[in-house]
């Protein structure tokens, strides 16, 4: 069944196969009238059941073609690009605006799975971060649509980014005290999941809809296991205890109304029993952040940056030395390479372990604990791999569980509690991805991460050691200084699953890495990573406490100018960080964004 059959007299329903006459099927808003399955729907048909009559404004800005990195597979990005826009009517992914559901106002952002599978990219990052900006100064709730299938491969690891961009936008709704909700529909995955689709205060999912981390055929290979019925669907969500309730679609603009006018109504007894506290309003296109910060960051551009050009770790010859892309990922998944607890011996000193996410379980991909560095008490946070095949299998390869990641985000509020500065070694093929980690909340796991990270108080250091692999690396990877040793990666999608879905088959692994831009060189390049960590020759792998040495330098050059800066100054940097990679690559522009036909 589907929502966008044109002038067709007659739907066959995708759930119970069922002939439905169109108009019918329309009325009852796509819902078949025979099983209750629930078509997709497009952006423009959602928000004509959603608001008011007449009362959607678009934010203003008009997406331009956007190719960061060049990308080509079978096809020019800039084509596929071309071929959504001619195919759905919508310039992109996201229809953003303002509007009235029920007399409340709100600003609004609904995804459209048509278009390119609702991917994260740079523009749809920049958007819908504009989006939850217009909410903050006009102080009024936010409400996300979600429809996605993860971030946006063609855009490398920058798409990788926007999960923290429009993350560290709803902590700042969060922490204004504004309302924001999203609203899960069929199917929100990846990236979507893994950050704005699940950190927001309020998550409802639409009957049918599913939502997960990592997709259903991701989980069967790697896992080579059968699905439980009903897995990731809404039902299942809500058993689960990772969604606030499942409505049908005829129910949901009466569920948004209740829950809107309930926030409406707390923020005007706040507003009597308090004075009140003014959001000046502000352009959509420039962030909170990066005004009370503008000065900062411009501060923070040389010395503070890297520690002054004699404190650059990597030096020219590291930032320059590329190599072959796929080379590079191979020594990345070198068994030999230190790991976490390696350099923990080699790199600080007097590390004491702490276990445990205090509700139940101990992870043991990740590792963290108190450490030293000089006579700097520290922090410490890493994925572990290991390097024998038992150590691999007992360490899960360093693929986090929600526990994994609940205990790291454990280990750094604690930091924050102490004033401690904490290092994060990041080594990871990515998150979990069983059934087990999937019904325990992964997605919701690392969005918690994400969201809290931007907003820590005190200084925060990743090092990429190896393997940097999608939201399992980011998880521990909000930070004010990136750096990557000289044979890590950083990518959206490992090269082998990259060549899968958009190439014939995955032996174009080489061609993909290449194309994903994702070695150290270009991470730099792209504003992503700081700086590149040399290695001991040929790689980290031949001298462990070499390249322990070369890391504890280059955390010392970068963490040290961080510890004289202000918290909030810290955090409006780092948040600064962040905002750039929307607003820097989208080339959002010109005309309103989205109309409803």
């Amino acid at each position: 069944m589907t929502a966008t059959v044109g002038e067709q007299l007659w739907s066959r329903c995708d759930g119970c196969a069922a002939l439905l006459y169109r108009k019918r099927l329309r009325r009852n808003l796509d819902v078949c009238p025979e099983c209750g399955a629930h078509a997709r729907l497009g952006a423009p048909e959602r928000l004509r059941q959603l608001v008011d009559p007449g009362s959607f404004a678009a934010l203003p800005g008009r997406p331009d073609d956007v190719d960061p990195i060049g990308f080509v597979d079978v096809l020019p990005y800039p084509h596929r690009l071309t071929a959504a826009r001619a195919g759905t009517g919508l310039p992109e992914a996201v229809v953003c605006g303002t509007a009235r559901v029920g007399g409340n106002r709100v600003a609004l952002a609904v995804m459209d799975f048509r278009f390119l599978g609702g991917s994260l990219g740079c523009v749809i990052g920049e958007l819908i971060t504009r989006t939850a900006e217009r909410a903050l100064a006009d102080a009024v709730p936010l409400v996300l649509v979600t429809a996605s299938g993860g971030a946006r491969m063609q855009e490398g690891a920058l798409s990788l980014m926007q999960m923290a961009t429009v993350s560290q936008a709803v902590a700042q709704l969060r922490e204004a005290g504004l309302l924001t909700v999203s609203v899960l529909t069929d199917p929100t995955y990846g990236g979507v999941a893994a950050s704005f689709a699940t950190n927001t205060d309020l998550v409802l999912a639409e009957s049918g809809a599913r939502m997960g981390f990592a997709g259903p055929r991701v989980i069967r290979q790697v896992t080579g296991r059968g699905l439980p019925e009903g897995f990731q669907t809404a039902d299942f969500l809500l058993r689960h205890g990772q969604v606030d309730m499942v409505v049908q679609r005829r129910a949901l603009r009466g569920r948004l109304v209740a829950l809107l006018a309930a926030a409406q109504s707390g923020r005007r007894a706040v507003a009597r029993r308090e004075p009140a506290r003014s959001v000046p309003h502000q352009p959509p296109g420039a962030p909170p952040a990066a005004r009370s910060a503008e000065s900062d960051a411009r501060a923070g551009g040389g010395d503070a940056r890297a520690g002054g050009g004699d404190a650059r770790a990597g030096g020219g010859d590291a930032r320059a030395g590329g190599g072959d892309a796929w080379e590079t990922v191979r020594i990345a998944r070198h068994p030999g390479r230190p790991t976490a607890l390696d350099y923990l011996g080699t790199a600080f000193d007097g590390f004491v372990e702490l276990h445990g996410d205090r509700l139940g379980a101990d992870c043991p991909a990740v590792v963290g604990g108190l450490a030293r560095l000089g006579d700097r008490h520290l922090m410490v946070v890493g994925h572990q791999k290991g390097h024998s095949t038992a150590e691999l299998v007992a360490r899960n390869f360093g693929m986090a569980s929600p526990a994994g990641h609940r205990k790291a985000l454990r280990l750094m509020r604690l930091a924050a509690r102490l004033g401690l500065p904490v290092v994060t070694l990041v080594d990871t093929p990515g998150a979990d991805p069983g059934v087990t980690a999937e019904t325990q909340g992964q997605a919701a796991a690392i969005a918690e991460n994400i969201l809290v990270m931007s907003g820590l108080p005190v200084p925060v250091v990743a090092v990429v050691t190896g393997e940097g692999g999608s939201g399992g690396a980011l998880a521990l990877a909000v930070a004010d200084r990136v750096l990557m040793l000289q044979h890590a990666v950083y990518s959206v999608i490992s090269p082998e699953g990259c060549a899968a879905i958009l190439w014939p088959d995955s032996s174009a692994a080489p061609q993909a890495a290449r194309a994903l831009r994702l070695t150290a060189p270009d991470l730099c390049a792209l504003g992503i990573a700081d700086d590149v960590v040399p290695e001991p020759a040929p790689a980290a792998h031949a001298d462990p406490d070499a390249a322990g040495e070369l890391l504890r330098r280059a955390v010392l050059a970068h963490l040290t100018p961080l510890l004289d800066v202000p918290p909030a100054t810290l955090i409006r940097r780092r948040r600064q960080r962040f905002r750039r990679f929307g607003a820097a690559r989208s080339g959002v522009a010109g005309a309103a964004v989205g109309v409803i036909r």
